[in-house]
């Protein structure tokens, strides 16, 4: 149990909607409170599909679950936003504007977590009860010994510990103006709100061409994303912190980590997690 937690839901509805980043298309999402026990999980098309790691499919550029032929693409900022704010278990109800879609998006916004921490917010959160009325202990995985997985030049390694802390690296060698930065954080308390949520996902000016040449980023702009060039260095400024990119990468690694999730239990294990060139 996580320190005589119980498990939490929204004690509102929350309804958003906007462009897409990497379809360009609108996409609207609705967030309800949820059972105990059940979790976080998206309905698309009357299809449920679990927030879970058991649906992951590998997609570039974003993390996208899949279940029965239905895709739902960039749930990274929204899930990071739901785990750090401790909604365990909600309904995540995802359209398109076209009803013939079979894959959905959720909208990027600014390109940080920041609309969903404000939504989350405002209405709050309470004690999540199950389908018998009863309410659920918060439970979070721990790792026994330490764990460590590599490709290439890039690896992800945890250590056993008593609370959360994440750090982040990254190394840009031919764009100056990111170069190798680190950050550090423990992720799960008030830091996520001030120091993670807010930084925004970035991208690199020479590689826009080919993104969109494999048919990314259609919905791109630089309301929605830093951009950084090679030569010219920044071409939105200011940045919201110097090392906002790297910051950025923790928001994500939080998203992601908060897939391991069960039954309404914490994704994000008690460990030391050091990440560097994230996958």
């Amino acid at each position: 149990m996580e320190n005589g937690k119980l498990q939490q839901t929204l004690a509102g509805c929350i309804e958003l909607s906007g462009k897409t980043l990497h379809s360009g298309k609108v996409s609207k999402v609705k967030i309800w409170p949820g059972f105990a026990g059940e979790g976080r999980y998206f309905e698309f098309h009357s299809n449920l599909i679990p927030a879970s790691i058991d649906f992951v499919r590998e997609s570039l550029l974003c993390t996208t679950l899949c279940k029965d032929g239905y895709k739902i693409r960039t749930v990274e900022h929204l899930l990071s936003a739901l785990e750090a704010k401790g909604i365990d278990n909600c309904r995540i109800q995802i359209q398109s504007l076209d009803s013939e879609d079979t894959e959905v998006e959720v909208p990027i916004f600014d390109g940080s977590a920041n609309a969903w921490v404000e939504a989350i917010e405002q209405v709050g959160r309470k004690e999540a009860l199950d389908r018998c009325g009863n309410n659920v202990e918060k439970l979070a995985p721990y790792l026994s010994e330490p764990f460590y997985v590599s490709r290439n030049d890039s690896f992800m390694v945890a250590f056993p510990a008593s609370k959360v802390h994440i750090s982040c690296g990254i190394d840009f060698p031919k764009v100056p103006a990111i170069g190798c930065q680190w950050f550090s954080s423990a992720a799960l308390d008030d830091s996520y709100e001030k120091h993670i949520a807010c930084s925004r996902t970035f991208c690199i000016y020479e590689e826009v061409e080919h993104m969109c040449s494999m048919g990314l980023i259609k919905g791109g702009s630089l309301d929605n994303a830093i951009v950084c060039s090679a030569i010219r260095g920044w071409l939105n400024p200011p940045l919201r912190f110097p090392d906002e990119p790297c910051r950025h990468k923790v928001l994500d690694l939080i998203g992601d980590l908060s897939l391991f999730a069960r039954s309404g239990s914490r994704g994000i294990p008690m460990a030391r997690v050091i990440s560097f060139k994230g996958f």
